[in-house]
């Protein structure tokens, strides 16, 4: 995969989250995230530990927080079923602003933000620092089955040839008048994804074939030779697990204090 299928989450700088290998980036994500997901509802400090951690190691990584925000736009819909989780929660209410909501579904919803906000966070990090050959090249390094990052990579490198085909076909059906106003005038379009649909299969068979035809066993050439990850990187990485998992335990300890208190 060459440098011109640079994916549009990549923020080029030299930081040191930028330098380090991306087999240990991605085991550093995996395990805040693991972290992230385990959080009791109810551990408000800890959520809020977190989400300042992953700040720290934003702007220590020279990502803009315009560019973080613009893109945790895909978790919407997680923020609305949040949003919507405390009416509809049975269990006992309280009021919050004068409006009554189960209790429950209010700690629910708080969590369900937390998570998706933070978790999608801790990706963009990744994504945001490690470019796509070498996070499929990260991918192998972790042994994960050589057909999975395959499949990921010529995703990755036709994506732009199949939105350069729907832009075409967009384009030819305007110039032939096509301006859907209502539900029922969208069967052209359906029948466009159609067509696409099986130029894609087509292309790909094609691929293959090709693929084939030059020697191919199952095993993509290594085009980088891999080399032993130093100690320093595993250490530097494992830094932000390491706070993540002290903000835990600290949550954890507060909310205890407080339930003794309330006791």
């Amino acid at each position: 995969m060459g440098a011109g299928h640079a994916h549009a989450l990549y923020v080029h700088e030299h930081s040191v989250a930028h330098r380090l290998p991306a087999h240990v980036k991605i085991v550093a994500t995996f395990a805040v995230t693991v972290l992230i997901a385990t959080t009791p509802n109810r551990q408000a400090l800890a959520f809020a530990g977190l989400a300042v951690l992953l700040a720290l190691v934003a702007r220590r990584s020279r990502i803009p927080g315009r560019f973080l925000v613009a893109r945790l736009a895909v978790v919407a819909p997680f923020l609305l079923a949040a949003l919507f989780l405390p009416f509809v929660a049975s269990g006992p209410r309280i009021e919050v602003f004068g409006i009554s909501v189960a209790e429950a579904g209010l700690w629910g919803g708080f969590g369900l933000a937390a998570r998706a906000l933070l978790g999608a966070t801790a990706s963009l990090l990744l994504v945001a620092t490690t470019e796509v050959p070498d996070l499929l090249r990260g991918l192998e390094r972790l042994r994960v089955p050589a057909l999975l990052t395959q499949i990921a990579a010529f995703m990755v490198r036709y994506l732009e040839v199949i939105v350069a085909e729907v832009t075409r076909q967009r384009r030819a059906m305007t110039a032939r008048g096509y301006d859907p106003r209502w539900f029922w005038q969208l069967k052209p379009l359906a029948a466009g994804l159609g067509v696409l649909f099986v130029r894609s299969y087509e292309r790909g068979e094609r691929v293959h074939a090709a693929m084939l035809a030059r020697g191919f066993t199952g095993q993509l050439p290594a085009l980088v030779e891999e080399r032993p990850t130093p100690r320093s990187a595993w250490g530097v990485a494992m830094l932000v697990p390491a706070a993540a998992v002290l903000v835990r335990l600290l949550g954890a300890v507060a909310e205890l204090g407080v339930g003794r208190g309330a006791w």
